[in-house]
């Protein structure tokens, strides 16, 4: 086994494993932890061999929105078919930050691809976080902020999901986390806004809240915090929620992309 980092910021390809047969879960563990998000290519899984790595990594639960496929009720499709123009979760975003116990991480398993586009960026808020002022650290470390599964331009990228593979849920889930977490296996603390799901911060109005997230959203996402990784069918990716974010480019128009993931719990941010 072999760990290979792709980017300066985060992200390592892990190479020589096959999640199909044996694999070191300590190892992968190890290299999940220091990279935040690890690659794997050519894993040519069922879904009972994605469900068991999964589970060797942690603990899958379902989606909110969206139905798991047959026979796996934690794992869901995320496609984009030819004629849709809305890629699902196509925005910035960490997952699911509006539940009270937030995913520890996700899993997501390439089964069709376009042949071309549909890379996936993905930015440390770890860096995010350090790369901060003393003084607005200062003032973030006293604050929460309020999360929302409704605001448009995240709900918008889940239509079309929700028309074809939607399942009975609350129109609504809202969360007041830290907007600065402290992860809790590596002890480091990391920025925990993201533009997708953060309405405002607690015991504020959106519009007092508004000027100073828009700063971290733009902040927390530039270049040098990030990495990007283009896939191919039978690649898969293992990201750290805690202290990452991710965003699916939507650069594929008229092509089919069909993707498996599975989210492992988490617990509630501190």
């Amino acid at each position: 086994m072999e760990v290979r980092r792709i980017a300066g910021a985060l992200g390592a390809e892990i190479l020589g494993v096959d999640l199909a047969t044996s694999f070191s879960e300590e190892r992968i563990r190890q290299a999940f932890l220091e990279h935040q998000v690890v690659f794997f290519r050519d894993q040519k899984l069922d879904p009972a061999q994605f469900m068991a790595f999964a589970r060797a990594m942690g603990r899958p639960i379902e989606y909110p929105f969206v139905k798991g496929i047959a026979g796996f009720p934690e794992v869901i499709e995320v496609k984009k078919l030819e004629h849709e123009k809305h890629n699902f979760g196509g925005i910035w975003h960490s997952d699911t930050a509006y539940l009270d116990e937030p995913p520890m991480g996700s899993m997501l398993l390439a089964r069709e691809v376009p042949p071309h586009g549909g890379d996936t960026e993905f930015a440390n808020q770890y860096l995010a976080y350090e790369t901060l002022s003393s003084e607005l650290q200062r003032l973030l470390s006293g604050l929460k902020a309020v999360n929302s599964s409704s605001k448009a331009d995240v709900s918008r990228t889940r239509e079309d999901r929700i028309a074809s593979d939607g399942k009975n849920a609350k129109s609504e889930y809202t969360a007041e986390h830290p907007v600065v977490r402290t992860h809790p296996e590596t002890g480091r603390k990391a920025l925990y806004v993201n533009c997708a799901h953060t309405a405002r911060f607690a015991g504020m109005t959106e519009e007092e809240s508004a000027p100073l997230l828009e700063f971290l959203f733009r902040h927390q996402v530039k270049p040098e915090f990030t990495c990007r990784f283009s896939w191919r069918t039978g690649s898969l990716a293992f990201w750290d929620n805690r202290c990452t974010q991710h965003n699916p480019i939507n650069d594929y128009h008229g092509h089919r992309r069909v993707m498996h993931r599975i989210t492992l719990a988490g617990d509630r941010p501190k």
